[in-house]
């Protein structure tokens, strides 16, 4: 149920006077009769996942307030109504020790197996996590998860996933998606940064796939093609330049009839 994940970015509330936005404005000021961000959401909705975004970002009154949530379970909203808050999981996201992660290994591309290598990246994560929060709120964790690097694999997975939506509506218009080998690791080397994770990896898709193929349907190259490939072309020392929409009927190989380019790479 997606309803049942409450979404937060933290660093709406980096100011003092944006948190009680977090449990509703005080009496006789704009916003009082709505209910607080997070406590009218809970009150509504007590089975629920709370996911607090970039929490580092948070003004330190907002960690006292979590305090009482994470010890007690419940929050007073500016109603004086105790919201119950003991049927929530809690989750936080944190960029602090970033740097750590980023200086242990190339972002992508190697062995995420690596005991030895992941211990001493978490260790450093962890020195640095308890230099940017109180021992009180880490104390009332029941767990901090540091995340290895994504791999190459995990790189293609999230390509799939991005590409759902857009294979659903080719699928109301009668074609189907594909994409190459080649293909997925033009997008990966596009997309991926070590600074910004798999974040450009959506632009990529956008630049590379979404916007070119709008293009192309909108001009009916694929009319009578079941299936759209997604190829990559290479120059002659075998390096990719860009991408190239393919239609295929279902009686064609997959190497038939080409229809419309990508987009050719900028270089450098």
């Amino acid at each position: 149920d997606e309803d049942a994940l409450i979404q937060i970015d933290m660093s709406e509330y980096m100011e003092k006077h944006n948190v009680s936005r977090l449990i509703g404005a005080p009496p006789g000021y704009v916003g009082y009769e709505e209910g607080g961000q997070l406590t009218e959401k809970i009150r509504r909705r007590p089975y629920a996942v709370v996911l607090l975004d970039e929490i580092e970002k948070a003004h330190p009154d907002v960690f006292n307030m979590l305090l009482q949530v994470m010890e007690e379970g419940r929050l007073t909203d500016s109603f004086g109504r105790n919201v119950d808050f003991r049927n929530c999981v809690l989750i936080m996201t944190t960029n602090a020790g970033a740097e750590a992660i980023k200086n242990e290994q190339a972002f992508g591309f190697q062995a995420p197996d690596d005991d030895a290598s992941y211990e001493s990246m978490k260790a450093r994560v962890n020195e640095r996590i308890e230099k940017v929060f109180r021992p009180e709120f880490l104390n009332r964790l029941d767990d901090t998860i540091i995340f290895r690097h994504l791999t190459n694999a995990d790189l293609k997975d999230v390509i799939d996933l991005e590409l759902h939506k857009v294979r659903d509506r080719l699928r109301e218009r009668g074609h189907e998606l594909e994409l190459t080998e080649d293909a997925k690791q033009f997008l990966i080397r596009k997309g991926s940064n070590l600074d910004y994770g798999a974040r450009p990896l959506r632009r990529a898709l956008e630049n590379y796939i979404e916007d070119p193929l709008s293009e192309e349907l909108l001009k009916g190259e694929f009319q009578g093609k079941s299936r759209i490939l997604v190829d990559a072309v290479k120059d002659e020392a075998g390096k990719v330049r860009h991408l190239k929409f393919h239609g295929v009927a279902d009686t064609e190989p997959a190497t038939a009839a080409a229809s419309g380019d990508a987009g050719e790479e900028q270089k450098s």
